[in-house]
């Protein structure tokens, strides 16, 4: 009898943990793509964008399992900070204090059950802010929450 309740304690736990583990749903642990590559993509490193224009964001994102949301940030480099992810560096203008920067911030949901997505959004650049370094970041998450970050350097004229 001493023997028996340790083993049925043993059997027990095992049909507890053998219910509980029952799905055999894969965990998603790859970051989403951000796809730069194509021809018409933009913008890309380096790229020239001028005051009191509209721009055509247009790029690709994929992902194994099921993309979520992207968002966008424009911002000024006046001070040369980085974030950039690209391996070549674009020519820097002097180091200058802002006035009226572009600040430019935009989060997108992407349609549900999508594993690749072609990004296309008009953004307007006003005639009125200061000209310079600013860079472009692209962040997108897929909907179990992984990240990347995609951060360019652009030039406003």
């Amino acid at each position: 009898m001493k023997t028996l309740k340790p083993a049925l304690s043993f059997i027990s736990m095992i049909l507890f943990l053998t219910a509980c583990s029952g799905d055999n749903e894969q965990i998603d642990t790859e970051y989403p793509v951000i796809d730069i590559s194509a021809s018409n993509a933009f913008p890309v490193q380096c790229s020239a964008i001028t005051r009191g224009q509209k721009i055509t964001f247009r790029t690709k994102f994929t992902d194994n399992a099921e993309l979520g949301s992207y968002s966008l940030d424009i911002h000024h480099n006046f001070d040369h900070h980085t974030h950039s992810t690209e391996v070549s560096d674009c020519a820097s203008d002097p180091v200058k204090k802002p006035v009226n920067p572009l600040l430019y911030i935009n989060s997108v949901t992407i349609p549900a059950g999508q594993k690749s997505y072609e990004a296309v959004q008009e953004i307007s650049i006003p005639q009125d802010i200061d000209p310079g370094d600013y860079h472009f970041l692209i962040r997108l998450t897929d909907k179990e929450g992984w990240q990347t970050i995609k951060g360019l350097s652009i030039k406003i004229l």
